[in-house]
């Protein structure tokens, strides 16, 4: 089983930033996939951002060169830094996690992920 734990959420003005923190704790495989996602009041949660196993990236494009994921495998703790953050960006940002390995570019979705963290609310203001 594992845990993720997440922090780093807060408000800030739009064009600011944050970075989301996702520490992954009692696990002790080598294959995780782990990705963040997203949710505002009203609407779906959306997979916004991914690191594949295989170290690389992908990311949807309403985040796309705004958004970058990485990963501190010492720490066991994914990264989520957000850039040029847009009120439209303001949600409950997930962390989530699969033991198996994914690689490429496009969204895996919700159903893939076995693990997730409790959330952490990202506000943007004009």
């Amino acid at each position: 089983q594992v845990q993720l734990v997440e922090s780093g959420g807060g408000s800030v003005q739009a064009g600011g930033s944050l970075r989301l923190s996702c520490t992954a704790l009692r696990y002790t495989g080598s294959n995780l996939c782990m990705g963040w996602f997203r949710q505002a009041p009203g609407k779906e949660r959306e997979e916004i951002a991914r690191l594949n196993s295989d170290g690389s990236t992908a990311y949807d494009s309403s985040v796309k060169g705004r958004f970058t994921a990485s990963k501190d495998n010492a720490k066991n703790t994914l990264y989520l830094q957000t850039n040029r953050l847009k009120v439209e960006d303001s949600a409950m940002y997930y962390c989530a996690a699969g033991s198996f390995r994914c690689t490429g570019t496009g969204m895996l979705g919700r159903a893939v992920y076995h693990f997730w963290g409790q959330g952490t609310q990202v506000t943007v203001s004009s």
